[in-house]
């Protein structure tokens, strides 16, 4: 069996226009198109967020086994909750940092002409609404907002 050569892992997840979709707006590494059922995103090489332009998030949340597309380790995405003053890959403005209403553990970035990014583990989590969410807003807390 051949293993893989990490520097060549590496080069790829750096983000070049002609191969990636997007840069990743949390760590910059190259963005690749996933697509479910008729629903296209950006999932990072490296960090393994997803970007979703406008409604794209709730259209996919309603597609049974849609999850899938959320490939990342959630502990790893927790890591990136720090890094929140980003810009929207479209646009370049500044992102507003928010939460889901409904699940306020879950917080993410938004473009209000463009879409949202969610780190690796948060698009599974914000599919699966149950009881337990209120428990886990209370034991994270409350995001505070910025405006873009």
């Amino acid at each position: 069996m051949v293993e893989p050569d990490p520097k060549k892992q590496e080069e790829k997840m750096e983000y070049n226009p002609d191969e990636h979709s997007l840069q990743c707006p949390k760590c910059g590494h190259g963005m690749e198109e996933v697509i479910y059922d008729d629903i296209v995103i950006d999932r990072c090489t490296h960090c393994v967020g997803l970007w979703f332009d406008a409604d794209e998030a709730y259209d996919l949340k309603s597609k049974p086994g849609s999850e899938a597309v959320d490939t990342g380790d959630p502990g790893e995405g927790q890591k990136w909750d720090s890094r929140v003053d980003i810009n929207c890959p479209r646009c370049g403005k500044k992102m507003e940092k928010t939460a889901d209403p409904k699940q306020i553990h879950i917080w993410y970035e938004s473009c209000s002409d463009h879409g949202m990014f969610m780190d690796a583990g948060e698009f599974t989590d914000f599919k699966q609404e149950s009881l337990l969410d209120f428990f886990r807003g209370l034991i994270k807390g409350k995001r505070s907002r910025v405006a873009p």
